[in-house]
């Protein structure tokens, strides 16, 4: 038989392993990839891209601190869950709440783990619709793929991640240390090579023309003709034959070259370009950045992914807080920061932060310009799709971490009868809550189908000539209706990054909570490290979570998606209520506990 209760975990994790699982669930290859996207579509706030990551991260380095605070005390599988309880047995007031906190707790971060690899999958679906859609134009829109397409990928990739997983933890790790280094490697190149351009092409020098129809860059201005779309006539790109724009002719009749421009917005007041380094860096305003670390909350968890790894490591009071703190230093500090200046600074009038708001993956078109200005016409596309596998790789390792760690907080949860207790089993040849694996991968599969729907709803909703100049097809077409009729219902990635983000928040709240409650009249008591900072971090968690109330009501970012958000975490907190209720009368057990025993 597989399933044997009695199965445990073996210790096998040192502090190299521990730490770069934590930072393949970071994973800066692929979630600049992913997060720009979804950025750049969140309303008007895009300028404070980021300022709103630094927020994003001093929230993260606070609660980091709590997680490696309490690993010391309290080294396990389940991370917070785990926490919850035992710090609640071990207070000498609130112990009688100990089974109540553990199971908010768990409850809670399932809203983050069970959505998060969700959006990993539907992100895959993304990425391998750009690139089909770049090597066959003629099947695929690169800027708009096919929604049935990408659901497909997105299946098919949330179990193969899932069979990963399945064979055990050692595996999983070699993984991703492969993963980490390619990745890291990756994006310095891209980073260095597109602050490059920057300073190479100043206003007015000629440059590079981003088409998004075509998929390539090139050197010259566009001929525009005029066309009729839904009754309206419009500008629209004049194009040969092949689908390449034709170059705008000047009265010699040659080609007008394409200079380049660093314009802040356009005459609706959208916004275009950073002029200069500072306002790339600058705040612009205090609420877009608020709205922006909601979003970029999503590139910077999973520091606390290795405390769920306690009972697979060989040191884990010494090793699992040390990885929490350096994981989220090297990839949120160095990686997160360089990459997006870089990839901020680099934007100019052939390529907008309005073309990002309307391509499935702006990053990759940054690297066709950045690649044909480096290597020549055509090398653009060849630079782009080496790096589109590194990033297809850090998705894997980004996936494959949210799952094992996901997987191991519903094992902690079965093993106490908190939810169904055949997720509280071990495999017994692979050793790993395989039950609870695949389930969360049925749960992942889901919901990257749901948020690729309508991927481009709402901002990214692209104009009724770009729906027409789709190749028509099951796989490359259905789904795309109106830009009116899209552009009014909500963006259904942005809206589950969101969901998963509260759930982030919440869960980050809550366990700086759990850390003072843990060190209060404790004989290692700091006020710094068990009192300010997780005061500071439940503070700034709050504040997060309350800009998704209010910040749409004050005209920062679109109102439609964190409302939706919200709508998706009150019915699982009230799901939860009345599952605890039902277990509880079920199982026999009251919901304060009469007797503790402390670790």
């Amino acid at each position: 038989m597989a399933d044997k209760a009695e199965v445990t975990m073996q210790q096998t994790l040192g502090l190299t392993g521990l730490t770069m699982n934590a930072m393949a669930l970071i994973a800066p290859g692929a979630f600049l990839w992913l997060t720009f996207f979804i950025q750049a579509t969140t309303g008007i706030t895009a300028p404070a891209m980021w300022i709103g990551i630094v927020v994003a991260l001093l929230l993260c380095l606070a609660t980091a601190v709590c997680y490696a605070e309490m690993a010391k005390l309290y080294p396990g599988t389940g991370s917070s869950y785990y926490f919850a309880e035992q710090s609640f047995l071990n207070h000498a007031t609130v112990w009688r709440f100990a089974r109540l906190s553990k199971f908010i707790v768990g409850w809670a971060s399932h809203l983050y783990y069970w959505i998060y690899p969700g959006v990993m999958v539907g992100v895959m679906g993304l990425l391998c619709g750009y690139l089909v859609g770049t090597l066959w134009p003629s099947f695929m829109s690169a800027s708009n793929p096919g929604t049935v397409f990408m659901m497909v990928v997105a299946v098919v990739f949330s179990f193969l991640v899932a069979g990963i997983a399945h064979k055990g933890v050692n595996g999983s790790t070699s993984v991703n240390i492969a993963i980490n280094v390619i990745q890291i490697s990756a994006l310095v190149v891209f980073a260095v090579m597109a602050l490059g351009y920057r300073s190479s092409h100043p206003a007015g020098a000629a440059g590079w023309n981003f088409d998004s129809g075509s998929g390539e860059a090139y050197t010259y201005e566009f001929a525009t003709e005029k066309t009729v779309v839904n009754g309206q006539s419009t500008d629209t790109v004049a194009r040969d034959a092949a689908g390449v724009p034709k170059p705008k002719l000047d009265a010699a009749g040659k080609p007008v070259p394409f200079i380049v421009g660093y314009p802040e917005k356009d005459e609706k007041g959208n916004f275009l370009t950073h002029k200069d380094a500072g306002s790339v860096v600058g705040v612009h305003n205090l609420g877009w950045a608020f709205i922006q670390a909601t979003v970029a909350i999503l590139i910077l968890v999973g520091f606390e992914s290795v405390t769920a790894m306690g009972g697979e490591a060989k040191n884990a009071k010494r090793d699992v807080p040390i990885a929490v703190i350096v994981s989220l230093l090297v990839q949120g500090c160095f990686c997160y920061l360089f990459e997006y200046f870089a990839a901020n600074y680099f934007l100019n009038s052939g390529y907008t932060m309005q073309f990002a708001a309307g391509s499935s993956a702006p990053i990759g078109d940054m690297m066709i310009v950045i690649g044909n200005a480096t290597f020549g016409a055509g090398g653009g596309r060849i630079f782009m799709l080496v790096e589109a596998f590194t990033v297809f790789l850090a998705l894997i390792g980004t996936t494959l971490s949210c799952m094992n760690t996901g997987a191991r907080v519903t094992y902690a949860m079965g093993k106490d009868r908190e939810v169904p207790e055949h997720f509280g089993i071990l495999h017994s040849g692979n050793l790993t809550p395989h039950r609870a694996i695949w389930t969360l991968a049925a749960i992942s599969a889901v919901v990257g189908c749901l948020g690729l729907c309508l991927a481009f709803g709402d901002a990214g909703a692209p104009t009724d000539a770009a729906i027409k100049a789709l190749p028509h097809g099951l796989f490359s077409s259905v789904g795309y209706t109106t830009h009116d009729g899209m552009a009014a219902m909500p963006n259904s990635l942005l809206t589950v990054t969101l969901a998963s983000n509260f759930g982030t928040f919440l869960l980050y709240g809550l366990s700086c909570v759990i850390c003072m409650v843990a060190f209060h009249k404790h004989p290692s008591y700091s006020p710094i490290r068990h009192l300010f900072i997780p005061a500071f971090g439940l503070v700034a968690n709050l504040a997060c979570m309350i800009f998704y109330l209010v910040g749409p009501f004050m005209g920062y970012g679109t109102v439609k998606e964190p409302l939706l958000a919200l709508g998706i975490a009150l019915v699982w907190a009230i799901y939860g209520g009345i599952y605890f209720a039902r277990a509880s009368k079920v199982t026999g057990r009251t919901t304060l506990i009469a007797t503790r025993e402390t670790a």
